[in-house]
């Protein structure tokens, strides 16, 4: 597997730099990202043996977050503040609704009972977190819709917010790895994927590669959308949330299958806390560096999409139990939201 991902990132490569057709170039750089993406998840997960749930899920989220990171970088760096916003939104829709769900359906099958049960101060706490950033995104919104006297000063407001989501995402995160009781040992299986040497290996690679990739793939954004005939939006919120999130769709459903729940919904939960609340301020304070900036000013659409989806996600997960159709509902909600940046 690790071969085959490394020979895809070596065709990426050489369909960019012998200025190869643009489409051919999008979809290997897109599944190139995809790759890395798992390469990260192998390395984490081997890792993540030496420490309990909390830690390996934030720093699973940390690392799995790296091709996201690049590709808005890489956006912001060519003007493609639309992809880098969508992306964004995109990715959190992706963990939130579509790799929960699927998360969710998996861990609920393999209960005996159908009820996928796990700790709920996680689930309450990433929900806080996601609220918090998604009022900071929806009274951006309505200020900027309006066209009140603060929507003058939206990278000002902007920078304002990320800060203070940042200090609030730093305490939580030193609370929730200073809590004894979420330090239980993982379970871990006698034949891991890779040694512990070669996972740090594999993740220095995986970040650089990431990088490479991500500035091959927006560079070839362009002309792909438009020989393909799909709008940017979509390009950001269905193709880049799920291809830089495969970490996520891989680890997430996996151990859910395994019955393995309280580090399931870690792994994915915590992605989405971190996306909230530390990537994108993150982003929004790094593209001060950039001629063009990232706010959280989003359009009504995806403000409405990111309200209903936080409140979705803390109510089907808040109570510590989780049913087929309550993932089979989020699901149904992602696609809904692709299908409308679709035909946008």
């Amino acid at each position: 597997m690790l071969a085959a991902i490394a020979a895809v990132c070596v065709v990426a490569g050489v369909l960019h730099y012998a200025d190869a057709d643009p489409v051919a170039v999008f979809v290997v750089a897109g599944l190139a990202l995809a790759g890395l993406a798992w390469v990260v998840a192998v390395a984490t997960e081997t890792i993540g043996t030496r420490f309990g749930p909390a830690a390996t899920g934030v720093l699973q989220s940390t690392l799995g977050n790296l091709p996201e990171l690049f590709v808005v970088l890489f956006a912001l760096s060519a003007g493609e503040v639309v992809v880098a916003k969508t992306s964004i939104v995109g990715s959190l829709l992706a963990n939130a609704l579509f790799v929960l769900g699927l998360t969710i359906v998996a861990g609920s099958r393999k209960a005996p009972d159908g009820v996928m049960r796990f700790k709920a101060r996680l689930p309450n706490d990433t929900a806080t977190l996601l609220l918090l950033a998604v009022f900071v995104i929806a009274i951006l919104g309505v200020s900027d819709r309006i066209g009140d006297r603060a929507s003058q000063h939206q990278v000002a407001i902007s920078v304002v917010g990320a800060v203070c989501l940042l200090a609030v995402y730093g305490a939580w995160v030193w609370s929730y790895l200073r809590t004894p009781d979420r330090e239980a040992a993982i379970e871990t299986s006698a034949h891991q994927p890779v040694s512990f040497s070669v996972a740090i290996a594999l993740l220095a690679l995986g970040g650089v590669g990431a990088a490479l990739v991500s500035d091959w793939f927006i560079d070839a954004l362009d002309p792909a959308v438009e020989a393909i005939g799909i709008s940017k939006a979509f390009t950001g919120l269905v193709i880049v949330g799920i291809a830089g999130n495969a970490v996520e769709n891989v680890v997430g459903i996996l151990l859910a299958t395994k019955g393995q729940s309280d580090l399931a919904i870690s792994v994915v939960k915590n992605s989405v806390s971190q996306i909230a609340a530390f990537l994108y301020p993150v982003l929004v304070l790094l593209s001060l560096f950039f001629e063009h900036r990232l706010t959280f000013v989003l359009g009504p659409i995806y403000v409405i999409a990111l309200v209903l989806m936080a409140i979705a996600v803390w109510q089907i997960t808040g109570d510590g139990e989780a049913v087929m159709f309550e993932g089979l509902a989020l699901v149904t909600l992602y696609v809904v939201v692709a299908t409308l940046a679709y035909y946008e």
